[in-house]
């Protein structure tokens, strides 16, 4: 009996008994399906936040106040001049302020662009005459620069001008989802118009292109002023925002070393007293995002490999109840000249044949499943390729580990008993 027969006779066996193996295909399949799946939407909220936090570029860096909690007292709030008359309260825990945004835009010497900017109210509904959006626009605060420092384009209008920001006056630039809503997918009929944000009314100077809108981050779906207006109309953000966009990626290192600087002094920090403020690199703050991702990814394979570790005793179990039901079988084959390793080699095709089965089920529907999920996202179709080789990789080492116990017994089977077995 060749390799070739052998993997016929396997087959035939396996397509026969179509119940049993289609119970163990579907254990299987459920177990790399989870796995697959779970990668592939994990790969697929990575390209998103990858995209959702790339709008600064990777030469850009915040500048955002460090909050300290304090226990206690804090001995370096508060301190006892020589006589015991009080020291001035140091401004550890004072957020940023408008002077000391400001302060760091003026003095900031790098070649790079300075923006400012202040969080508005999150949840807004816009509207135009009798149209109105769902209430979740958000309100954004910038000045002259915010626009190319996070990665806005106008599409339509202008933009802010020095002027602007420095009156406050109700204006505004529009993403383009909200332009979209108001002015029925003509977002350009929106310049001039004069819009109501809550109870606020605002002309709409400009109308922002598209930044590609994902779930983790919708950016079109915005309403940018200046952050002066902002701070007139109310903001539930208690500390401005510092944005820095350099010439160029080499000179990022050396535009946070001199930021630091410039900020602590400008914070009157004492040399020994520790930042108040924290400066965050853009592309820093989707990894650790993302690193947060990496280990539910952990956690899915071992999932999907718990999953396959049943399935493996299962399809063991199947074999080992297929040895039984078919020792007459072996016996014949024994009896007309088949070999030992014939029959092992028989056993071993079925169960990994099975195995592969249910791989190739579980690789399409976790594909799918995954990017059912990317598809909400907004982002491509993906494929974790790696994995897919992994789980094929992984099925085969499960068929052939199921296989080789029965496959031994089956061959060790003495051909005269086994044809007298009933």
């Amino acid at each position: 009996m060749t390799l070739s027969d052998s993997f016929a006779l396997a087959f035939r066996t396996v397509r026969s008994n179509r119940l049993r193996t289609g119970i163990t295909v579907a254990i299987i399949a459920f177990g790399i399906m989870a796995l697959i799946g779970i990668i592939t939407a994990i790969d697929a909220m990575n390209g998103s936040l990858r995209e959702s936090f790339s709008t600064m570029g990777a030469n850009g860096f915040t500048i955002a106040f460090k909050e300290r909690i304090r226990f206690g007292n804090n001995n370096q709030s508060v301190k006892l001049k020589k006589g015991g008359r009080r020291q001035k309260k140091s401004n550890l825990d004072k957020p940023i302020s408008l002077a000391d945004a400001e302060s760091f835009k003026q003095n900031f010497h790098y070649p790079g662009l300075v923006s400012i900017s202040l969080a508005g109210r999150g949840s807004n509904e816009v509207h135009y005459k009798d149209i109105k959006t769902n209430p979740n626009v958000r309100l954004t605060g910038g000045d002259e620069n915010y626009l190319a420092v996070n990665g806005f384009t106008v599409g339509s209008g202008r933009n802010f001008t020095p002027l602007d920001v420095y009156t406050g006056h109700n204006v505004c630039l529009l993403g383009i989802d909200v332009a979209n809503k108001l002015f029925n997918n003509k977002p350009e009929k929106a310049v001039d118009k004069v819009i109501k944000v809550g109870a606020y009314p605002y002309r709409v100077i400009g109308v922002l292109k598209s930044k590609g809108t994902s779930a983790m981050m919708r950016s079109d779906n915005v309403v940018i002023t200046t952050y002066n207006n902002v701070r007139r109309v109310g903001s539930n953000a208690s500390s401005y925002v510092v944005g820095v966009l350099m010439n160029d990626v080499r000179l990022v290192d050396g535009g946070v070393n001199e930021a630091t600087g410039t900020f602590r002094a400008i914070r009157k920090l004492h040399p020994t007293e520790d930042d108040n403020f924290v400066i965050e690199k853009s592309d820093k703050l989707a990894e650790k995002f993302i690193s947060l991702l990496s280990s539910i990814q952990g956690a899915a394979a071992a999932i999907g490999l718990i999953t396959l570790i049943g399935a493996a005793i299962g399809l063991m179990n199947i074999m080992l109840v297929a040895v039984s039901e078919r020792t007459r079988e072996v016996g014949l084959i024994k009896a007309i000249g088949g070999k030992r390793k014939n029959i092992r080699q028989q056993f071993l095709f079925e169960s990994t044949i099975i195995s592969l089965l249910g791989a190739f089920f579980g690789i399409v529907l976790g594909v799918l499943v995954g990017n059912g999920f990317a598809l909400f996202l907004g982002t491509g179709f993906v494929v974790p390729w790696a994995w897919v080789i992994i789980g094929i990789v992984i099925c085969t080492l499960v068929g052939l580990g199921a296989g080789i116990w029965p496959a031994v017994k089956a061959s060790r089977l003495n051909p005269i008993n086994a044809l007298r077995y009933e």
